[in-house]
């Protein structure tokens, strides 16, 4: 059945979509060519892009999956890199570079956590504390200022020891010292966002808060927080390894980077590749999400760059 003269078709299905969301498309190509242009911002990506690949595929990739259970194989102890082990082995005679790769997937959810929830709980605070001022502010704020009167990691440090050492623990306990940054930015957003003209015109036609601060504040502030949630990644999983290190973190005989250190330092200098390829990866991953964090940073809060 042919359409009437000059009447309009209504696309459907890829056609539709596009048709419907063309401005945010272009502008999504747009950020996505800006962000190309950048070699460091690319090396993160990829970098960032292999590590997810090992902490998906780890169990299949791994050439001795099964010495991430913590096998014994007390013949092949210590072992320098070689084409059968080319990390070397552990004290037990496991396979390093098996156990770096299954890791992998322990430290990415580990940090993954920590961030979603130092941002579930910080981002909500701050954005009352921002749009509400006044009291709200004020009590929010000074919470806040005790957690970062306090070093993070010590206080983390004093958490796990209280509740005990374990995986767990040590995400609770780093994620009650990580929102805190996640309130100071995103309140100073929505301060300066609250009296901008697009939320005067919401309120003037009668919307309510929780309408203004889901369709006009929350969405304002995307930007910073996607910024800073890619860049606390490396951090958080910096900061998991040290609890590892001093042994309240994964217990064994989980793989665990900062653990594998905390063994490997027994046996410097003589047996270097015990300490040296899980440090390089606890390195890798920060740099990796740095880089990406500061490409994501460029293209998004370019103003922010710039300063």
């Amino acid at each position: 059945m042919s359409a009437a003269a000059g009447e309009t078709i209504p696309l459907t299905g890829w056609a539709g979509f596009r048709a419907r969301h063309a401005s945010g498309l272009r502008q999504m190509r747009f950020l996505a060519w800006s962000f190309s242009r950048s070699p460091s911002s690319m090396l993160g990506l990829a970098i960032v892009l292999a590590f997810l690949i090992l902490a998906g595929f780890g169990p299949w990739i791994a050439p001795y999956p099964g010495d991430a259970a913590g096998a014994m194989n007390l013949g092949n102890r210590l072992q320098p890199p070689s084409l059968a082990h080319p990390f070397g082995t552990d004290e037990m005679g496991n396979d390093l570079l098996s156990r770096i790769i299954i890791a992998t997937r322990t430290s990415l959810w580990v940090g993954l956590t920590i961030v979603v929830i130092a941002a579930a709980v910080g981002v909500p605070l701050g954005i009352a504390a921002g749009y509400f001022g006044g009291w709200v502010r004020a009590v929010i704020m000074r919470v806040t200022d005790i957690f970062l009167s306090v070093p993070g990691l010590v206080l983390a440090l004093a958490i796990v020891a209280a509740l005990g050492p374990g995986i767990v623990n040590g995400i609770v306990a780093l994620a009650i010292v990580w929102w805190p940054g996640y309130v100071r930015l995103v309140e100073a957003k929505a301060l300066a966002l609250r009296h901008e003209p697009f939320v005067e015109a919401a309120r003037a036609v009668g919307a309510g808060h929780g309408r203004i601060l889901a369709l006009h504040i929350l969405p304002n502030c995307t930007s910073p927080i996607v910024v800073k949630a890619s860049m606390d990644m490396g951090l958080a999983i910096l900061a998991a390894a040290s609890l590892g290190f001093v042994g309240l973190g994964a217990k064994p005989p989980a793989p665990e980077w900062g653990a594998m250190i905390s063994v490997a330092r027994t046996y410097m200098p003589n047996w270097w590749w015990y300490a040296l390829f899980p440090g390089l990866a606890i390195y890798l991953t920060v740099l990796g999400f740095n880089l990406f964090g500061d490409g994501l940073r460029d293209v998004l809060d370019p103003k922010s760059a710039r300063g």
